[in-house]
């Protein structure tokens, strides 16, 4: 089983994203479906779950209190706070008493004293840098959290926030379609030691196999306001997932496996949270970290799939000022 460095603790590389039990991507499975997930995912090898405060208002936190806080031990439990919803209206809030509340209010959701690595979700335009960072120390002196890292940040707010405090962990978007990490975050976090958590690793599900129209996917389903997945866009982009899913096929993994490992290999410190409902779903990504597949292969996926291939950009505009990636 591959592991690799988090928060100070050896982790398989692809661990389990629970935004999808609770939100974002159309209906969400069942409580009970939910649960049988998140055990499955611990009975099978997964030592990383990575959730987030926004995740269904909370839901997501409390799906994981009640499958598998009692073996509290065995994994690395990561959550966020910073984002702020308000029905259509989305803020940033990483002052120190919002991410000293937020950390009350996610630890009793989780029904636990601490979490192992915990995220600022966004960069807070509006709080010294200096300031968030040494709220999350304190928390850490605390014992309420054992790090702590931030997401979609850039290198140069990643180096202040690290000066200021070590950070154990960056997130951000990271697959065969969305190289924004590559412009500098992903050489910053292999410099400092810090590891990078990559989400959305399979393109938000468009290099999982089965996406083949995406204008079928719900109404609630926010990929439906991502431009990526609509009209001329996905028009020109469907052609080169066919092509994806085809290489996979050669190769003899699924589609879904080759995203994964393509990232995976891109250096030792990466590691990958896809999510997804199923069982089966997560056995496939759970298996990819440990799949031999050809170098030829992944140079091959990269060549056909990369930020210059596909067409549109990874968020829609009102989402971009949230964002402190660097951008192509």
């Amino acid at each position: 089983m591959t592991k690799r460095i988090l928060a100070g603790r050896a982790v398989h590389s692809v661990g389990l994203g629970c935004m999808n039990v609770a939100w974002a991507y159309g209906a969400a499975p069942s409580r009970e479906d939910a649960v049988a997930l998140m055990r499955h995912a611990l009975d099978a090898g997964c030592d990383h779950f990575d959730t987030a405060n926004i995740y269904g208002g909370g839901v997501s936190e409390e799906i994981l209190a009640e499958a598998i806080m009692d073996r509290r031990g065995e994994f690395l439990l990561a959550t966020k706070t910073g984002i702020k919803v308000d029905g259509p209206r989305r803020s940033v809030d990483c002052s120190p008493e919002a991410i000293t509340t937020s950390l009350d209010a996610s630890l009793a959701r989780l029904k636990t004293d601490h979490v192992d690595l915990f995220y600022m979700h966004r960069l807070d335009r509006s709080t010294p840098i200096a300031d968030s960072a040494g709220a999350m120390a304190r928390a850490i002196e605390a014992g309420k959290i054992g790090a702590y890292g931030v997401s979609e940040w850039s290198s140069a707010h990643i180096r202040e926030a690290h000066a200021v405090h070590p950070m154990a962990a960056v997130q951000t978007e990271y697959s065969l379609w969305t190289r924004n990490v590559e412009l500098g975050v992903l050489e910053t976090t292999r410099e400092l030691g810090i590891a990078l958590v990559a989400f959305s690793p399979v393109g938000r599900g468009a290099l999982g196999g089965e996406l083949r129209d995406a204008s079928a996917l719900s109404e609630q389903d926010l990929r439906r306001g991502m431009p990526r997945f609509q009209g001329a866009n996905w028009e020109h982009n469907a052609p080169l997932i066919a092509q994806f899913d085809a290489l996979a096929a050669e190769a003899g993994i699924t589609p879904a496996q080759l995203a994964l490992a393509w990232v995976l290999a891109q250096a030792e410190h990466v590691h990958a949270i896809p999510g997804t409902r199923t069982i089966a779903h997560f056995d496939q990504n759970h298996a990819a970290a440990d799949m031999a597949i050809d170098a030829g292969v992944l140079e091959r996926a990269g060549v056909l799939i990369n930020q210059q291939t596909v067409s549109g950009h990874r968020y829609p505009e009102a989402l971009l000022a949230s964002i402190d990636t660097e951008d192509f």
